[in-house]
């Protein structure tokens, strides 16, 4: 009697054990299909992933010198021809002027640019905010 217990304790000790969970396969399809929809959203959102900071200063003939840096925060996405938008603003916060300027560079999924630009900005400027306006999206050099 103790034998056949001991035999029906360990048969369900075992069984108790067995793994019901299955190792789901690697789906190669719906990865690609996940990847190219996150793609096509970045591409078609340039200034959700792109990030602007910059620093600016007067030199000696008047001009003011914006050097600032591009990063990249898209996964998969390349952005090209940046245009940036470029606001000059009073020491009371009154916007006096905006500009335009486009970097014509590439700049790849993670990676950042570093870029300067010269301004005759208009009197009594005291701070300029940069922004990202538009970018060319590429997802061809991601495949």
């Amino acid at each position: 009697m103790q034998k056949i217990t001991l035999i029906l304790a360990l048969f369900t000790l075992l069984i108790s054990c067995k793994n019901d969970k299955k190792e789901k396969d690697f789906d190669n399809s719906s990865y690609e299909t996940v990847k190219e929809s996150l793609a096509e959203k970045e591409k078609n959102n340039p200034k959700r992933f792109l990030m602007v900071s910059n620093s600016d200063r007067k030199n000696l003939i008047g001009q003011t010198v914006v050097k600032g840096t591009i990063s990249n925060k898209a996964t998969v996405c390349w952005y090209k021809d940046v245009e940036l938008r470029l606001s000059f603003y009073s020491k009371t916060g009154v916007k006096l002027d905006e500009g335009l300027e486009t970097i014509y560079e590439n700049i790849g999924p993670g990676k950042s640019i570093k870029f300067k630009t010269k301004y005759f900005a208009p009197k009594g400027t005291d701070s300029v905010a940069i922004s990202v306006n538009k970018a060319t999206g590429d997802i061809s050099a991601a495949e």
